[in-house]
C-alpha cells in the first residue's frame, strides 16, 4: 500500500469536482481526501494497492465531474498516511 498526492489544475473549483472525486472514490473503495486549494488547484490524496488502482483513480480525476475541466494531473508518491474513509477537507 503506498500514499499518493495528486494536484489537479483546469477548471476544478466550484463545478462539483471534489463532490464527484469524493463519491466516486467511496464507491470504488479508495481511501484519503480531496480539497481546493488557494491557488484554484485541487489536491487528493488517497490510498492505492497497485498499478491498477493507480490507473483507475486517475481515471477517476480525470473524468472529474459535467462542469469540471481537467488540464492537468500531477502526482508522487508520499509517506505513508493510513485514512479510515474518503472524504471531502475544507
Amino acid at each position: 500500500m503506498k500514499t499518493y498526492r495528486f494536484l489537479i489544475s483546469g477548471k476544478v473549483q466550484g463545478v462539483w469536482y471534489r463532490k464527484f472525486v469524493s463519491e466516486n472514490a467511496k464507491k470504488r473503495g479508495f481511501k484519503g481526501y480531496v480539497r481546493n486549494l488557494s491557488d484554484g488547484r485541487v489536491e487528493a490524496v488517497a490510498n492505492i494497492e497497485n498499478p491498477q488502482r493507480l490507473e483507475e483513480f486517475l481515471e477517476i480525476l480525470k473524468e472529474g465531474s459535467p462542469f469540471s475541466i481537467v488540464e492537468n494531473i500531477k502526482f508522487e508518491e508520499i509517506p505513508f498516511e493510513n485514512f479510515e474513509d474518503f472524504e471531502i477537507r475544507y
